[in-house]
């Protein structure tokens, strides 16, 4: 008989997590406005609200927490990360922040500017808002199949050449700072790029002098996508994958929350010294000195450890196989998913699983709240809150896809625990008919509302 598949780590150290009852859990919910991020930690069973600085760490890891170089200048811990940015990323210049929306702002503030136009793969929320918070505009140019969660697309975060050269040829290149790869896509369920996509976008982009740069959060997941399913590439190390992958941009932002296996911090990374040296300028202003960008020694060096660790195949496995068992057994339930299922979540049409709320009264979120009140399990909406209003109608913008994400942290719950959540879905899905109605806003911030939004019942 074949071995079975056992995670490559074993358990150190436990966290007690508390089941409260459903009384309570009204109470609670009520109190923070229906809106999920409000809700004290402690009042949640399983947090899936994200897997950015969520996950556990490794005893190595926890080693360089201990021999951290507090620094101001220069220390011994921005060293390793220099290092590792640079022999396994393939980036010469390493620009740490205290997150990636940090990153984001540094590079954003020296290359976009007001009534420029950013084409990619559906930018994640604080891309988008950076992007229009400088009067500029997100430009989606994903491949269609991504929006239609049955089909089996190996590479769902695929750019569409013609949506992207389409872009080009009707605008000036001036007004196109750059075309931003999200590797895996977030938006459209945590679907990976291959290194073909990546390759025929850089082609592309070459001919009208337009730059490429990623967004990085999970770039492991990516490569480990790309070794299963992409041809040429199965006998490939994940390292050497991630070495091509970024091979074809000119740098990259990074939320180090995710696959830099870390509770802070971020990276922008460049190939070109004059452009390090204007975001460096920004990143002293806005973050810290070049060699710590808001982080202690010791993040810089659980960092660099994290880097070197997500990038390895066992981990990977380990970590995708677990979202891919969740995702079955929803499938297995009938519960409409995204598929092929993502690399970092486990994304849950929303539109399909409550077909009697309106639309205008967020499905997505109404499934989240329906999951917390069901069994204290918190998800994200990954839907119209999110894609907040129109800059210019301030009209409600409805994407293609209106999801609730089960975002699953890195080393944290057990396979028990995925079975737990799949039940929970199961139980709502079985009385799915009784749900006619969802949220109204009561209060919005102008820009990402979504994070503070404040909602009654409609």
């Amino acid at each position: 008989m074949e071995l079975p598949w056992a995670e490559p780590y074993k358990i150190k150290m436990t966290e007690e997590i508390r089941l409260s009852s459903r009384e309570e859990r009204n109470k609670w919910i009520e109190e923070a406005d229906y809106n999920l991020f409000n809700l004290d930690s402690d009042k949640v069973f399983i947090d899936l609200l994200t897997d950015s600085g969520t996950g556990a760490m490794s005893d190595k890891q926890w080693a360089e927490m201990m021999i951290g170089d507090e620094s101001y200048a220069g220390s011994r811990s921005f060293r390793k990360l220099k290092t590792v940015v640079e022999n396994v990323l393939g980036f010469p210049y390493t620009l740490p922040t205290h997150q990636g929306r940090a990153a984001e702002n540094v590079l954003f503030t020296v290359l976009v500017k007001e009534g420029m136009l950013v084409p990619g793969n559906s930018h994640f929320d604080t891309t988008k808002g950076h992007i229009e918070f400088r009067k500029a505009q997100a430009i989606d140019c994903t491949i269609d199949e991504a929006f239609d969660i049955n089909d089996m697309h190996p590479f769902k975060g695929n750019i569409d050449l013609n949506k992207l050269e389409q872009v080009y040829k009707n605008h000036p290149k001036e007004q196109i700072p750059f075309c931003l790869i999200t590797i895996t896509c977030n938006s459209s369920g945590g679907q990976p790029v291959s290194i073909a996509n990546i390759k025929a976008v850089k082609e592309l982009s070459d001919q009208y002098g337009i730059p490429v740069y990623f967004d990085a959060a999970r770039f492991a997941e990516n490569a480990y996508f790309i070794k299963e399913r992409e041809e040429g590439y199965k006998d490939k190390s994940i390292k050497e994958i991630v070495k091509e992958m970024f091979s074809y941009g000119e740098g990259f932002t990074m939320s180090a929350k995710k696959d830099g296996l870390v509770n802070i911090g971020g990276i922008l990374a460049l190939r070109n010294e004059d452009l390090y040296r204007s975001c460096g300028n920004f990143g002293i202003i806005y973050e810290g000195y070049l060699t710590y960008g808001g982080l202690a020694g010791r993040d810089l060096g659980a960092l660099a450890q994290g880097l070197l660790e997500s990038t390895e195949y066992d981990y990977l496995k380990s970590r995708i196989n677990q979202v891919e068992y969740l995702g079955e057994k929803l499938i297995a339930f009938g519960i409409p998913v995204q598929k092929p299922i993502g690399g970092h979540a486990v994304f849950i049409d929303a539109l399909n699983f409550l077909p009697k709320v309106p639309r205008a009264e967020y499905p997505a979120q109404s499934l989240g709240i329906e999951l917390y009140l069901e069994a204290g399990i918190r998800g994200v909406e990954i839907g119209t809150l999110l894609a907040d209003r129109d800059p210019e109608t301030r009209l409600d913008r409805f994407p293609k896809l209106e999801l609730l994400r089960l975002a699953i942290p890195r080393r944290t719950y057990t396979f028990k625990h995925m079975d737990y959540i799949a039940v929970a879905l199961k139980n709502i899905y079985e009385r799915r008919d009784e749900i006619t109605s969802g949220y109204q806003i009561v209060w919005e911030a102008d820009i990402l509302r979504h994070f503070t939004v404040k909602l009654r019942r409609a």
